[in-house]
């Protein structure tokens, strides 16, 4: 069929013609800021799950949820930085939020005290006074300006609140990839939201992130779990999984079969961005307006080698020789939660020894841990393709120590 009028978006972060599965979510989200809005504490949320499910496509629907409310929106990604540079990142997420607020010739009392607050923030990363440039007050000293990264950040969230407040208005920060911040990092937001919420401010945080999020938010403060809900999404029930197909391809005048859509949610297992992926590959296969279970087969061969050129390549490229085979060991054991010692023991070592490796794969977005002593894959059938990509599973040998002389 036409190219040009293929309905599916497999890429990443992109918004497909039908969101399924997620109206529940979206519900979530209206009701914080509509209560927040009015004075009353509602728990955050932070959406976990895998690599492909949807997680950045809510936090975009959200930012535009906001939009139309007149909530001032922080929308970024997380990526690895000291801290640096991350207060560096926060003054200037903050100072493009507060200017939102209002035009100049109508900044209140508390919106100038809380640019002056940002400016306190900022000094110890920025002496030159690039970020307060243009602002126009003067930094209110002994506030948000310990070098008490925890300590700072509750200051400037609450001035930020109060003139929020003040305008009639809310802040609320859409944060992807909340894994790669540090511990330190992770605790200063909560500790800085705890005092928001405290206080009935206008000011809330919604992240999304890898499965490991709930633990990592609960090591930082013990209160997290009282301060965020942590909904998990993953792979789409059939009626959904279907439902994603089907409603686009109707949309351009075309119809999938039942048979049709039973092979391609089973072999995508509902995963979301597969669904995507394969709904392309087929679309480009089928020569009318009706796609057929034999029009998936014959796409089969075109899907798998996008998702292993790109989708899975991209994950397994970044890995060394003996990253490569702990995965490989993985794939052996099987496509569910692998025990770190069954791991070791399959190739030739002591846990300790592999530990290390095991570490680094996590710290990759490669692995996570479902529970203590355990790692998944971050995508699913990523077992398919290591089987596919390395077919024979060797034990790599040990890499010796010379002996000193």
């Amino acid at each position: 069929m036409e190219p040009t009028r293929n309905p599916y978006t497999p890429n990443a972060g992109a918004v497909p013609p039908v969101i399924a599965g997620r109206d529940d979510l979206e519900g979530s989200f209206r009701l914080l800021l509509a209560r927040l809005a009015q004075g009353r504490s509602e728990q955050s949320m932070i959406i976990t799950g895998l690599r492909g499910v949807g997680k950045t496509v809510l936090l975009e629907q959200f930012r535009q949820i906001a939009d139309g409310l007149r909530w001032v929106v922080i929308d970024r990604e997380i990526t690895k930085h000291d801290d640096d540079d991350f207060r560096r990142s926060l003054a200037a997420w903050m100072r493009s939020a507060l200017l939102s607020l209002s035009r100049k010739e109508l900044w209140g009392e508390r919106l100038t005290h809380a640019l002056g607050v940002l400016r306190s923030f900022s000094l110890s990363v920025d002496p030159d006074g690039r970020l307060s440039a243009g602002l126009d007050v003067d930094a209110q000293y002994g506030v948000a300006d310990q070098g008490i990264l925890q300590q700072d950040l509750t200051d400037l969230f609450v001035a930020a609140g109060e003139a929020a407040q003040d305008h009639h208005r809310g802040i609320v920060l859409l944060l992807d990839e909340v894994q790669f911040l540090n511990p330190l990092q992770l605790e200063s937001l909560i500790v800085g939201l705890h005092k928001t919420v405290q206080r009935n401010l206008p000011v809330t945080l919604v992240g999304a992130g890898l499965p490991q999020i709930p633990e990592l938010a609960g090591d930082a403060k013990s209160y997290a779990e009282r301060l965020f809900v942590f909904p998990s999404i993953g792979n789409l029930p059939d009626d959904q999984a279907r439902l994603a197909l089907r409603e686009p391809a109707v949309a351009e005048g075309v119809v999938w079969t039942d048979d049709a859509l039973t092979a391609a949610v089973a072999r995508t297992e509902g995963y979301p961005y597969f669904l995507q992926e394969l709904g392309y590959a087929v679309w480009l296969i089928a020569h009318d307006d009706t796609i057929t279970a034999a029009d998936v087969e014959r796409a089969i061969p075109q899907y798998e080698q996008k998702l292993d050129s790109s989708f899975f390549r991209v994950r397994l490229d970044r890995a060394t020789e003996l990253q490569r085979a702990y995965l490989r060991a993985m794939a052996e054991l099987g496509p569910d939660p692998q025990k770190a010692s069954d791991v070791a023991t399959l190739l030739g070592r002591q846990s300790n020894q592999v530990g290390p490796t095991r570490a680094e794969l996590i710290n990759m977005g490669l692995l996570y841990t479902p529970q203590h002593g355990y790692a998944s894959f971050t995508v699913p059938q990523f077992d398919h393709f290591l089987k596919r990509t390395i077919p024979e599973f060797t034990v790599p040998p040990v890499q010796r120590r010379s002996a000193r002389p």
